[in-house]
């Protein structure tokens, strides 16, 4: 058989992120991206490399926060991809997983993803704490809405009208589901 492709898998938070630097000088065949949060696993692109792939890949990963934040997920695609007699390999941690794995790399594997899951729910604490903080003191006002009092309006409008609702979220530059929070707020 062939030695198989490399498949690179990246993933940031954010839009505004930048993902170049993750495989940055690794030469992959394929490079999956998501712009997503890593919370879960729901994400198209990661859905995409784990079919793509097949027995004699190799899947690089920058590091294994970027593949799952939650431990259980982890070790699941990691041993779901071994058993497919894909590798896994991790950049950062300098971790390679095979399927054939010592029971050190297998604790590796564990310990190194629960800090990733760890890290995540700290984040998410601060976050919390920061935000209630703000509150108290009258600094945080929450998320401002994506369009003015006019614009909203004109939005409900023109989707009582009759308009697409999915060319009106294109035009107004706001998503499918926050087209659906302006219009639920009129209709109530």
């Amino acid at each position: 058989m062939a030695s198989g492709h490399i498949v690179g898998y990246v993933r940031v938070s954010s839009v505004d992120q930048n993902d170049v630097r993750q495989l940055d000088g690794i030469k992959v065949d394929r490079t999956f991206t998501d712009k997503a949060s890593g919370k879960d696993t729901k994400r198209p692109q990661l859905t995409a490399a784990l079919t793509h792939l097949r027995e004699g890949d190799t899947l690089v990963v920058h590091s294994m926060d970027r593949l799952a934040r939650n431990l259980d997920d982890l070790r699941k695609i990691v041993l779901d991809l071994t058993a497919k007699g894909v590798k896994v390999q991790f950049m950062k941690e300098n971790l390679t997983f095979t399927g054939e794995d010592s029971p050190m790399s297998n604790l590796l594997l564990s310990v190194m993803g629960a800090f990733a899951q760890f890290e995540r729910e700290l984040i998410k604490e601060r976050q919390r704490e920061g935000i209630a903080i703000a509150k108290k003191e009258g600094v945080y006002k929450g998320r401002q809405p994506s369009l003015s009092a006019e614009r909203a309006a004109e939005l409900v409008k023109r989707a009582a009208a009759g308009e697409p609702k999915a060319g009106l979220a294109r035009e107004f530059g706001i998503s499918r589901a926050a087209l659906y929070v302006y219009l639920g707020r009129d209709a109530a």
